[in-house]
């Protein structure tokens, strides 16, 4: 079975990271997510970024690096996140696709929404890659 690629966007603003709650399906409903999706046949993981942000949050943004690691999700789905910006003249984030609802979370706000397991480690992995250190309030 062949590893197919779902990207995730560590969306930085300001210093904050942006995360989207999921209404669908049933079982994710409810928790926090890296917005992204899956990439399709011929398509690059940077472009299905681009086109993942645009068509879930409506806005337009480019790629920045690839965040160090790669995080299993259902098989054959594996999560690798990049870190990205929004361009200037971008429209602000709006919940289009599978989510009802956006967070800015600053580094401390972080872990104050019930992230989705698979994503725990990836966003704990790019913050640190951001260099934007959250104090870990999950009491672990």
């Amino acid at each position: 079975m062949t590893e197919r690629i779902v990207v995730g966007a560590a969306l930085v603003d300001g210093g904050r990271l942006l995360a989207a709650r999921r209404s669908a399906p049933a079982e994710l409903a409810g928790r926090w997510e890296l917005p992204g999706g899956k990439v399709e046949a011929g398509e690059t993981p940077e472009a299905a970024l681009v086109r993942e942000l645009r068509e879930e949050l409506g806005v337009t943004a480019e790629p920045g690096e690839r965040v160090p690691g790669q995080w299993p999700l259902r098989p054959p789905f594996v999560l690798h996140v990049w870190t990205a910006r929004m361009l200037p003249g971008s429209a602000s984030p709006e919940p289009l696709e599978d989510h009802d609802a956006l967070r800015w979370l600053a580094p401390a706000e972080v872990w104050d929404v019930p992230w989705l397991d698979q994503d725990v480690p990836a966003v704990e992995r790019a913050l640190a890659h951001l260099g934007l250190e959250a104090t870990d309030a999950r009491g672990g």
